[in-house]
């Protein structure tokens, strides 16, 4: 028996991957959606029980993002939880020297794949029976407080937060609970850069402490495993020591 059904974005690499990993060791089945499918199947043979559904999905195209959720229902009939983790950025960019094309490429993977999976989500829990489910949303810790130089990232970021509460307000009369996981210099490889060393707020660039991304598949195991009469609305997941309190 499963212990749910789950769907990871972005699973082939980093956060995703250990999170994908951290529900299908829990006993979750769990569909892993990324761009590359070798990277997917890596996830996959990486896990310690069951036997993940891999679809290869482009998030900012409505029509593979429509045919993931199609494929998890007729695999697993139903749809407990999403990890709605895809998302990337630009390198470190003064606002005035941002190209509209960047920008638009920053939004279409941050804020409408974050739309569009969301939605697929929300509209796979409304239907189902039992109806309900949790639609868990990748923030980070520039949804609260920007970087130098990362006015695209920190704006789509901004703006999960306002999706969150929408879609935990909208869902109430079908049981569907919205949370959202801010994370902080886990080391993956779109971080690998912080140990280099970063822009800081005071012009210097310093590196940065990382942290062990299975604390964000611990969290985001913990998240999932709770009753939906429960939520833990926001958290944030971070390297102990790196410089987000007294950012600024």
């Amino acid at each position: 028996m499963t212990q749910g059904i789950a769907v990871v974005t972005g699973a082939g690499s980093g956060v995703g991957r250990a999170a994908a990993l951290a529900l299908l060791n829990a006993g979750y089945a769990v569909g892993l959606a990324g761009r590359r499918r070798e990277a997917l199947e890596e996830t996959a043979g990486m896990a310690g029980r069951g036997t993940p559904l891999v679809v290869p999905t482009d998030v900012t195209d409505p029509k593979t993002v429509a045919a993931l959720f199609e494929q998890v229902g007729q695999a697993f009939g139903r749809l407990d939880v999403l990890f709605n983790n895809a998302g990337g950025g630009l390198k470190n960019t003064d606002f005035g020297d941002v190209s509209y094309e960047e920008w638009q490429q920053v939004v279409a993977v941050n804020l409408n794949g974050m739309f569009l999976c969301a939605q697929g989500a929300y509209r796979m829990m409304r239907a189902q029976s039992p109806r309900g489910g949790r639609i868990i949303n990748n923030g980070s810790i520039s949804a609260h407080v920007p970087r130098p130089g990362s006015a695209p990232y920190t704006t789509t970021k901004h703006a999960v937060t306002g999706l969150t509460r929408s879609i935990g307000l909208d869902g109430r009369a079908f049981d569907i609970v919205s949370c959202q996981i801010d994370i902080g210099n886990a080391a993956t490889p779109m971080t690998e850069r912080m140990t280099q060393g970063v822009p800081q707020a005071n012009g210097s660039v310093t590196p940065e402490p990382t942290m062990d991304p299975k604390n964000v598949g611990d969290t985001i195991l913990l998240m999932a495993n709770m009753g939906l009469d429960a939520n833990i609305q926001f958290v944030t997941v971070m390297a102990s020591k790196m410089p987000f309190l007294g950012r600024g």
